[in-house]
């Protein structure tokens, strides 16, 4: 195996299926990859200020952003999930209904804490609440979790009581109930992407592992982790 890894610093959304993805691509080149997943501003935030990677997964709007900042490289960017956002509850709480817009609205008014992150899916929410009238009434009672942690596990220790994340980040953790995506009608889809940042050397082995990663072999590892090849 290669000594020298690409270093790939993606998203928590994304952190389970790209840590498989870079395992499979190591048993099939031989080419080792060195994995580290962060919230995602944070992550951007540490690539603008330039530092030592090679391959970046981001939401797409995010990985735009670091092309046109000349941080990641142009013409680079691969589209590799979409992603849907859930709610989950603590284990053994009661379950809201959740199959409809107003049904949502009525959980959320009726929630004595909720959380969501600080990603796309959390920018979302927010609006989302604007919309409906209601942020500036429910605004104490949302729990923003520190970069990194996962919405799920202040749900799983009863500091929130509704969480809402991608669903990708609350399907395998302990001490939740997901109770299902969010209804068609107001549901967001996050396209993820890679790109090969600017101060990479390895640029042809980031390519071909980008590559890798959006082959028929890889879709089933997406779904698997709750996310649809892009």
């Amino acid at each position: 195996m290669s000594a020298n890894p690409l270093k790939m610093i993606s998203s928590m959304a994304t952190r389970e299926v790209v840590n498989e993805l870079a395992a499979r691509f190591e048993r099939e080149t031989g080419q080792a990859v060195w994995v580290e997943a962060a919230g995602g501003v944070d992550v951007a935030k540490r690539v603008a200020a330039g530092e030592v990677v090679d391959v970046v997964v981001l939401a797409s709007n995010a990985i735009d952003q670091l092309i046109a900042d000349g941080k990641v490289m142009a013409g680079s960017r691969v589209d590799l999930v979409k992603s849907s956002v859930a709610i989950a509850v603590r284990a053994g709480a009661p379950q809201p209904d959740i199959s409809t817009e107003e049904a949502v609205r009525h959980a959320v008014l009726g929630a004595k804490t909720l959380s969501y992150s600080t990603g796309p899916s959390g920018v979302y929410l927010e609006k989302l609440f604007e919309r409906w009238g209601i942020l500036a009434q429910i605004r104490e009672r949302i729990v923003v979790p520190p970069p990194g942690k996962p919405v799920g596990s202040l749900v799983a220790s009863g500091v929130a009581e509704l969480g809402f994340q991608q669903l990708s980040e609350l399907m395998n953790l302990q001490g939740i109930q997901v109770l299902g995506p969010l209804p068609p009608a107001i549901q967001t889809i996050t396209t993820f992407s890679g790109g090969i940042a600017s101060i990479s050397t390895r640029r042809d082995a980031a390519r071909a592992f980008l590559q890798s990663m959006t082959t028929p072999a890889a879709t089933d590892v997406k779904k698997q982790h709750g996310m649809d090849a892009a």
